[in-house]
């Protein structure tokens, strides 16, 4: 059974929250692995949407080719530059800072903007021992591992939509969208996991089996760089010390109704991605 989303649950379900006097450490620190040199804008969307959501720290590792300029664009953040293939994907290979700062972190994001499949497939077995005891979200194209019926240990969130889970499982996409409740569970005891399977109507699934539904938001949510914003506030959340679970609930509905406020101000279609983060510190106050 699906526990439905609402104001009235997240109410109950209240985030963690620092006391008055707690510190920057206390907050959380949020690790993002992601971008490329032909997607930068998917790390800078992550990382303000974690900061948004209430995050105290944040490092950022992307492409060295456009680290600098990311580094420019986010003030607030340490950024570690990695190794590029031919064809745009991240090498972990020799970057000893990042395995670090894994272990340093609250909570990682992997995967929005990356390309090269293969070797994000080699990036994110390399970081998934230094992430053991750390939440970890696995967004975009970190996803792939899942694709041959990888087992998660420790604590691990997927994030895909109807054409991406298609991808991963082998599954029908229309089948998918006629039963999300069912393709999620499937895919999070397949992957012993947890798993937020975005649509018009979110579904999260945990590996236990239990349950929660999402529907709202509207049209306008559905451009380029939405999805970054989402994992970046999961991530932000995350990092604060909810459970990845509580994490998606809350990061879906804000996700939800940031869209909401700013259908209001410019109409269902046209406003940008990078205006939803800057909705989320006013509707966490309200909720």
């Amino acid at each position: 059974m699906s526990i439905d989303i609402t104001p009235q649950l997240l109410r109950a379900w209240p985030l963690p929250m620092p006391a008055a006097d707690a510190d920057k450490e206390v907050r959380g620190h949020v690790l993002i692995v992601a971008g490329s040199r032909e997607i930068p804008g998917a790390v800078l969307l992550a990382a303000t949407a974690a900061l948004r959501a209430g995050a105290g720290k944040l490092t950022i590792a992307t492409a060295a080719s456009v680290a600098t300029g990311i580094a420019i664009a986010v003030p607030e953040a340490r950024v570690i530059g990695l190794a590029e293939t031919a064809d745009g994907g991240l090498l972990a290979e020799h970057a000893d800072s990042l395995g670090e700062a894994c272990r340093k972190a609250s909570a990682v994001l992997i995967g929005p903007g990356m390309q090269d499949e293969a070797a994000s497939i080699a990036l994110v077995r390399s970081l998934l021992p230094e992430c053991a005891d750390t939440a970890l979200i696995l967004d975009a194209g970190a996803m792939c591992i899942a694709r041959d019926g990888w087992r998660f240990d420790g604590q691990v969130l997927l994030t895909p939509h109807a054409g991406e889970m298609a991808g991963l499982t082998g599954a029908d996409k229309d089948d998918i969208n006629a039963g999300p409740g069912a393709a999620a569970r499937q895919a999070a005891q397949r992957w012993q996991a947890t798993v937020a399977l975005k649509g018009a109507l979110t579904v999260i699934a945990t590996a236990d089996g239990r349950q929660w539904r999402h529907a709202g938001g509207n049209t306008g949510l559905a451009i380029s760089g939405s999805g970054d914003v989402l994992a970046g506030l999961i991530a932000g959340l995350a990092a604060r010390g909810a459970a990845l679970e509580q994490a998606a609930a809350w990061g879906v509905a804000l996700h939800a109704m940031a869209g909401e406020q700013l259908a209001l101000r410019h109409g269902p279609l046209g406003y940008l991605a990078r205006e939803i983060s800057a909705e989320v510190p006013a509707l966490l106050r309200a909720l």
